[in-house]
C-alpha cells in the first residue's frame, strides 16, 4: 500500500473555498487530491536551497540610510518547529505585506491608495541552528476586499516557509493581537479549530525586552504535526 502523507490533523486547515474572497475560488482544487508515495526527491530535496534563494533581506523598513518606510516600525521574530515542537535550522522563510495604508507594491493592486517609495514589502532571511528568523517591518495597513458584500482584511502579514524538504512547505499568514477586524476576517474565520487559529494570532513581546525604535512580536511557526500553523494562501 502507497504512504500517505497527512501532516495536519483534523480542524487545522481552513474550509475552502471561502465565500465572498474569489481568489480561494481559483486556487482551491474542484477534485480531491491524488495522494502519492513519498519519495527521497520529496523527503529530502531540494539541497542546498539557500544558496538557490539568496537570503538576508531581513529590514524592509530601512532600505538605505535615512529612506524609512511609513507607519508604526515592528520587529517580527519566531522559529520554525517540526511536528516534534524542534527547530528547523536552514530554513527559507519569505515575508511579503502591503504598506501602511493596506497596499500591496504588485501590478494586480491598483486600489486608490498611496504607495511608499520606500517600503517594497518582501524579504527573505534563512533560520538560524535553532530555527530562529527575524525581519524588521512595519504594521501593515487594513484594506477592504472588492466584492459587492465589502469586508476588510486586518492587518496580517504573508509567511511562507521551506524547510529541509519540499514536503514541508508553508504558506500561511500572520495577524496581530487585539485588531477588531480579526473577528470579522472569512480567511481567519475559516479554520475551524479555535486553537489553530490562535496559532496565527502573533503574540506581542514587551516593550521592555526590545527596546527603543521597535514595537516586537513573536511568531512561531509549526510546519505540521498536531500544533501546526494552518496554512492560508
Amino acid at each position: 500500500m502507497a504512504e500517505r502523507f497527512d501532516p495536519w490533523p483534523e480542524g487545522i486547515q481552513p474550509h475552502v473555498p471561502i465565500a465572498g474572497y474569489p481568489n480561494t475560488f481559483s486556487h482551491t482544487p474542484s477534485a480531491p487530491l491524488i495522494h502519492r508515495p513519498a519519495t527521497r526527491t520529496e523527503r529530502a530535496a531540494p539541497a542546498r536551497l539557500s544558496q538557490k534563494l539568496l537570503c538576508g533581506d531581513d529590514n524592509l523598513a530601512v532600505i538605505a540610510p535615512g529612506r524609512i518606510a511609513q507607519g508604526q516600525l515592528i520587529h517580527i521574530s519566531g522559529r520554525v518547529l517540526d511536528e516534534d515542537g524542534r527547530g528547523v535550522p536552514h530554513a527559507v522563510v519569505e515575508l511579503w505585506q502591503a504598506n501602511a495604508g493596506g497596499r500591496y507594491r504588485h501590478p494586480i493592486d491598483t486600489r486608490d491608495a498611496p504607495l511608499d517609495p520606500d517600503f517594497i514589502g518582501n524579504g527573505r532571511v534563512l533560520t538560524d541552528a535553532a530555527g530562529r528568523y527575524g525581519f524588521f517591518t512595519i504594521r501593515p495597513g487594513a484594506y477592504p476586499v472588492p466584492v459587492p458584500q465589502t469586508w476588510w482584511r486586518p492587518p496580517h502579514v504573508h509567511f511562507s516557509v521551506l524547510g529541509p524538504a519540499s514536503l514541508s512547505r508553508l504558506v500561511t499568514q500572520m495577524y496581530f493581537p487585539g485588531d477588531p477586524l480579526n473577528a470579522l476576517d472569512r480567511i481567519l474565520q475559516s479554520v475551524p479549530d479555535p486553537a489553530a487559529r490562535a496559532r496565527l494570532v502573533a503574540a506581542m513581546v514587551p516593550p521592555v525586552e526590545v527596546g527603543l525604535g521597535w514595537l516586537a512580536y513573536r511568531f512561531d511557526i509549526g510546519l505540521r504535526g498536531r500544533a501546526a500553523t494552518p496554512e492560508l494562501l
